[in-house]
């Protein structure tokens, strides 16, 4: 392997880590094992700290590939509670409002997810890294400031439900890059006439990487211990 000359690493990022500790995590392992100072490392694609699953790490000269994974098409795996709300649209901010849900059957649940299928328009959460006159959206939600955004349109090619137990319900979607599950889980309960919010979210796939690719950060110095490693001076050469 070359990691200057550029590599792909899929891994499945921990619960309640920021994209960002992953990789600064990753990064660190590889200058440790390469005895480097400096080596470029980014991820095609955040994921919130409440969610888990695939991640893609591109490393050196692999870092223009960022682009080409981003744009793939996703999958995830949603749990959603219905008959409540939270500012946040998931488990970050406490439940603020509650909705009926006697009316919901797996009926009505089946026949509304499918009103998502395509293209659509969805408003992201204000606690996002949407940009609102230059400051990140969830700072100034986290401020109690009002957010406005604009909504952006998306493509949903697959929403199906897993299963059904009232107040919960379990979806799969596979959709375009810059999907907000956390807005779908909010706009699901508005078309059943209750609330809804994101209580666990998995990708669980991006493109052809699959969850069973991934290894884990754990995983990761055994895993770099058994590989043959070029010599990143003489690829300087």
């Amino acid at each position: 392997m070359n990691f200057k000359k550029g590599e792909v690493l899929y891994f499945k990022k921990p619960l309640k880590w920021t994209s960002f500790t992953l990789v600064d995590r990753v990064r660190s392992q590889l200058y440790k094992k390469l005895g480097v100072k400096k080596l470029k490392v980014g991820h095609a694609g955040t994921l919130d700290p409440l969610a888990s699953g695939v991640m893609i790490l591109c490393v050196g000269k692999a870092t223009k590939r960022i682009g080409e994974f981003q744009y793939q098409t996703k999958e995830y795996i949603a749990t959603l509670c219905l008959g409540a709300t939270t500012a946040s649209f998931d488990l970050e901010e406490e439940i603020d409002a509650t909705y009926p849900v006697e009316h919901i059957s797996r009926e009505l649940a089946e026949e509304k997810l499918q009103q998502f299928v395509g293209r659509i328009e969805q408003i992201p959460p204000a606690f996002s890294a949407c940009k609102v006159d230059g400051k990140r959206a969830y700072k100034l939600a986290r401020a109690g400031e009002k957010v406005e955004l604009q909504p952006k349109i998306l493509v949903i090619d697959e929403i199906e439900l897993l299963s059904y137990d009232l107040p919960y319900i379990r979806i799969r979607v596979v959709c375009s890059k810059g999907t907000y599950i956390r807005a779908l889980a909010r706009d699901i309960g508005e078309a059943l006439e209750s609330g809804a919010h994101l209580v666990e979210l998995i990708r669980t796939r991006v493109g052809e990487v699959t969850l069973d690719q991934c290894m884990t950060i754990e995983d990761f110095p055994a895993w770099l211990d058994q590989q043959e490693i070029e010599d990143l001076e003489e690829t300087n050469k």
